[in-house]
Formats: structure tokens, C-alpha cells, sequence
């Protein structure tokens, strides 16, 4: 099953669901700013993506800037602070069995099917 981390206010996000609406397959959606995903689920997708925690991170946003920016953080820091302000996940992010991309750009996300 396809899972898309999805963020409906966001264009990427939307460019990549419709991709996979396109596609036929079989997917579930999960809206992370409705259903904030725990320190757990989000460690497991950053090992499925193969990054470090930083690299899943919008560090354009303000709450990163104001709460965060400049500072040492260790890898579960980073996490928590993704649990804690889910604004700061890049977005779409899609995973299919043990593969899974960040949809930057959208057509990425082709490359699990």
C-alpha cells in the first residue's frame, strides 16, 4: 500500500496526490497537520526515506527560525521538533512498501511505481 504524508493547503502536496490518483494504485492519505504522526512513525519514515532528520525539515518556516534555527540539535531533537510543530515536515511525502520519497519535485513520486 502507497502511504502520502499530505498536507491539502500545500501545491506540491497537491501536484503529488494527483499523481497518485492518476496512477491506479491502491493508496491511503494521511493529513500530518490532523493527525500529527509520533516520534516513532516519523523516525521509521525518515529511515525509509535514507536521510538524516535535517533533511526532512522546512527551515523556511517560522517556527524553526524562532525556535530552533542556529542551535545543536541531535537527531532525536530534530525529530521532536517535528512532532511538536508538524508545519516543520517537508511535504509530500510518499512511501510505498520500504521505498519512499519526498515529493520535491511531485514527479519523484512516480519512481515508486
Amino acid at each position: 500500500m502507497i502511504t502520502i504524508y499530505h498536507n491539502p493547503r500545500c501545491r506540491k502536496s497537491r501536484e503529488g496526490l494527483q499523481i497518485l490518483e492518476d496512477s491506479n494504485e491502491p493508496f491511503q492519505i494521511v493529513k500530518y497537520l490532523d493527525d500529527p504522526l509520533s516520534f516513532e512513525a516519523l523516525k521509521k519514515i525518515i529511515d525509509t526515506l535514507g536521510i538524516e532528520p535535517l533533511e526532512l525539515v522546512r527551515k523556511n518556516e517560522a517556527d524553526w527560525k524562532a525556535n530552533f534555527k542556529g542551535k545543536a540539535l541531535s537527531d532525536d531533537q530534530i525529530i521532536e521538533a517535528m512532532v511538536a510543530f508538524p508545519k516543520l515536515i517537508e511535504r509530500p511525502i510518499v512511501v510505498h512498501n520500504d521505498k519512499g520519497v519526498i515529493g520535491r519535485p511531485p514527479e519523484r513520486i512516480k519512481s515508486l511505481f
